[in-house]
């Protein structure tokens, strides 16, 4: 069963101000459909035990135990598990703000690193474990820890960027939406079947109109666009288990018919479900 918390509030490293809105323990028993994350907001994943893989829009990473990866804004990625080994994850969504320009080095890299992956050398479990500790124990002063250790997490990350050579440009992180942004991605990724907008915008406590504006300024996108997108990406799951008939995913993502489906699955990828299915078996 998952273990989830987060904070209330955000806390500042240097320059820069981090929100936790999610921090999860979890079994990755099925696969998770390619997503993004909006701009400003970043997934840190450990895998404590388990196999799968990672999908990026370009490449494929074996997952392994003490595999470690940042998604950031608008990296498109989908996990899948192994079905004999599936993988157990620690995760962090964090949103970062930085007002105007990135002056500190520990900002800088950290916001402009939007995707990376590599391997714990014992410290990354530590901190996930102690962070979980601090939140089960509750004792005086916990949520300071936490900050403390999620800040911990963070230079981890940012001295394994530099170990690696990587060069730093500079521009500015956004990501005062905050705990909206976590919300917008896990209705898309959980309820993309049925959602609507209205459904959204009430969980969002805002108006359609709002929600709108807010999905255009952090993804790019309008809803019908971010559902279609969340409907075909969970069809490349799907497309993974050649044990489901295309019709059969066709119903099951409430696509009016699989020619419908075939279409809309065709002008996305470039190829048919079926082509796509042979493609990558």
């Amino acid at each position: 069963m998952p273990t989830q918390y987060s904070l209330n509030a955000p806390f500042m490293l240097e320059d820069m101000s981090v929100w936790a809105v999610n921090i999860i323990s979890a079994p990755f028993l099925q696969a998770m459909p390619a997503h993004k994350h909006a701009t400003g907001c970043y997934e840190i994943h450990f895998i404590s035990a388990g196999r799968g893989t990672l999908q990026t829009e370009h490449d494929r990473y074996a997952v392994e135990p003490d595999s470690v990866f940042v998604t950031g804004p608008h990296v498109l990625h989908a996990q899948l598990p192994d079905a004999e080994e599936p993988m157990q994850e620690y995760c962090v969504y964090l949103c970062v703000e930085s007002r105007g320009k990135l002056d500190s080095p520990v900002s800088r890299a950290f916001c402009n690193t939007r995707f990376w992956f590599g391997k714990d050398d014992g410290e990354i479990r530590s901190i996930f474990q102690r962070i979980f500790r601090e939140f089960t124990q509750g004792r005086t002063g916990y949520l300071l820890q936490v900050k403390l250790l999620l800040s911990q997490l963070i230079l981890w990350l940012i001295r394994s960027y530099e170990a690696e050579g990587r060069v730093i440009p500079h521009h500015a992180c956004s990501g005062s939406a905050s705990q909206s942004t976590f919300i917008i991605e896990e209705c898309f990724l959980y309820e993309y079947r049925t959602l609507t907008l209205q459904a959204l915008a009430e969980q969002l406590q805002f108006s359609p109109r709002q929600t709108q504006r807010l999905l255009k300024n952090y993804y790019g996108s309008t809803f019908r666009q971010k559902k279609q997108e969340a409907r075909l990406s969970a069809a490349v799951a799907m497309l993974q288990d050649s044990r489901r008939h295309i019709a059969e995913i066709s119903e099951a993502l409430d696509f009016s018919s699989p020619e419908h489906f075939s279409n809309a699955f065709k002008k996305a990828y470039g190829m048919s479900p079926s082509r796509y299915r042979k493609q990558k078996s």
